[in-house]
């Protein structure tokens, strides 16, 4: 087991050091720079064929704009539509745009964008979010600025859905190279690329909006924990995007230089099993399993207490939250029991994880934990976000998995049998269909059942909600302190 684990820290240790490529300009510094260092970098830049957070974070809200967005408080407010209506039926929608808007190659912004970028999500996009564009019938040109949007049935989640990376304005004129070349209407552009090492944004000079208080930004991709929180100490950073470890903040609380945010996420950092492959696609043996981890202890170890247990993919963000994070406690005697009932002897299970420092410490815990019941893992970290994308979550090669769900709502993914869990739950999916299509209410009623249902077939075990813990030097300000959308939103951000 000791040998796992030191192979795991030696293999976190060796992330991300390829070559790099693009253009190797020097960045300005001054007072309208600002660096932000981040762990995972993105593959491309192309967020309609490549899943994974790493992109949206860096280029939504910031490089690419939607018709809404979500606010510091999880609200729907207007973008680029100023304003929009619904129709008494709830199945028409028609934005009123703002006026003048250009995209950053000098195209203007129109109602024949909107009909281009979101019909595009159901032909062109390959990612697995796509589906929720599935319900919209047809998209009509009013006038240039005025777009409708006809849905085939009633969906109480499609217009937050446009808030996230499918809601995101191309132009029919900027989508020949996607992967290297984005072309939105935020009040950045993409000036240059290191890999392995940083993304240039620079101030959009026909931007529509408020202009940015920094005009260049650096986004700095470091893997290693220890070095990230480095670069903030020597002024190689001035923002650690996402603190990766709690044992860090006292170091920053303590320094007047530094100002620390601390918040909360929706998102999940969940022990996934694969529930299509034998023996997993027994309750009773993901149910054990859940039994046998202690999440606090997890927590414990990986943010030091902070962040929230939960039972389900819900956090307490959302309006069907409950409290769930009880109804399987730490009893090994009772994992044994239903392994036995299970006839399950001598498991042996591939944890195969991104080589991300939250999951590699939580990782070691679950491992640990598991032995202690007689079900060996053998812990596998992967390049993320492209090795972990492709051999996890897409080809399904996995048995148990850890990783960080940053999608805001994505407990509907459990309506989907081909997504990675492999859960085939025909309640669950009527509960989402009725949940989507239903009153308000009934969209709380129904949705508050799925999650007791994923809790009762232990569909995944929910570790913990990751904290929002986001270090700067005290000259910059502006940040929010709860993470509620898959954009790092750089729009707010100021010197103070």
């Amino acid at each position: 087991m000791k040998a796992r684990i030191h192979a795991t820290a030696l293999a976190l240790l060796l992330v991300v050091s390829g070559c790099s490529a693009g253009s190797s300009e020097s960045v300005a510094s001054g007072p309208d720079t600002l660096s932000v260092g981040f762990t995972a970098e993105p593959a491309s830049f192309d967020f309609t064929h490549a899943d994974g957070a790493a992109i949206p974070q860096a280029l939504l809200y910031n490089v690419y704009e939607g018709l809404v967005k979500l606010d510091a408080s999880g609200h729907v407010v207007p973008l680029l539509a100023k304003s929009w209506t619904i129709s008494p039926d709830r199945k028409t929608y028609d934005f009123q745009l703002q006026p003048g808007v250009k995209f950053s190659n000098g195209a203007p912004f129109t109602a024949a964008d909107v009909k281009f970028s979101l019909l595009r999500v159901k032909t062109d996009w390959t990612i697995s979010v796509k589906s929720a564009m599935d319900v919209v019938d047809h998209v009509d040109v009013v006038s240039p600025e005025h777009a409708r949007v006809v849905l085939s049935k009633p969906s109480n989640g499609w217009l937050f859905s446009l808030t996230s990376r499918i809601g995101a304005m191309f132009s029919p004129t900027g989508v020949a190279d996607l992967a290297n070349k984005p072309v939105g209407t935020g009040p950045y552009e993409v000036a240059s690329r290191r890999r392995g090492d940083s993304i240039v944004l620079r101030e959009n000079p026909a931007y529509w909006g408020r202009k940015p208080a920094y005009r260049t930004v650096v986004l700095k991709y470091i893997a290693d924990p220890t070095a990230l929180n480095n670069a903030l100490l020597s002024n190689g950073i001035d923002v650690i995007s996402s603190l990766t470890s709690a044992d860090s903040i006292p170091q920053f609380q303590g320094d007047t230089r530094f100002t620390v945010v601390q918040g909360t996420t929706n998102s999940e950092v969940t022990l996934a099993f694969n529930n299509k492959r034998a023996p997993l696609n027994d309750t009773r043996v993901r149910q054990a399993l859940t039994y046998a981890i202690d999440r606090k202890a997890v927590l414990d170890l990986v943010f030091n207490g902070r962040g929230t247990l939960i039972g389900s993919m819900v956090p307490p963000t959302d309006p069907w939250y409950e409290d769930l994070s009880k109804v399987y406690p730490y009893d090994p005697g009772k994992a044994k029991q239903l392994l036995a009932q299970a006839g399950v002897k001598n498991l042996n299970l591939r944890l195969r994880i991104p080589n991300l420092p939250y999951a590699v410490s939580a990782a070691q815990v679950v491992q640990s934990q598991l032995a202690e019941v007689g079900v060996g893992t053998t812990i596998e970290p992967l390049d993320f976000p492209a090795v972990w994308l492709k051999q996890v979550f897409t080809d399904h090669d996995y048995d148990l998995s850890i990783v960080q769900h940053v999608e805001a709502r994505d407990i509907t993914t459990f309506g989907k049998p081909t997504y990675y869990w492999g859960y085939d739950s025909k309640r669950v999916q009527q509960l989402l269909a009725e949940a989507d299509s239903g009153s308000t209410e009934q969209q709380v009623a129904d949705m508050k059942q799925v999650a007791r249902q994923l809790n009762t077939d232990a569909a995944a075990d929910w570790l913990f909600l990751y904290p929002n813990v986001i270090v700067a030097k005290a000259k910059v300000t502006g940040f929010a302190p709860n993470q509620v959308s898959e954009s790092f939103d750089l729009t707010g951000l100021r010197p103070r």
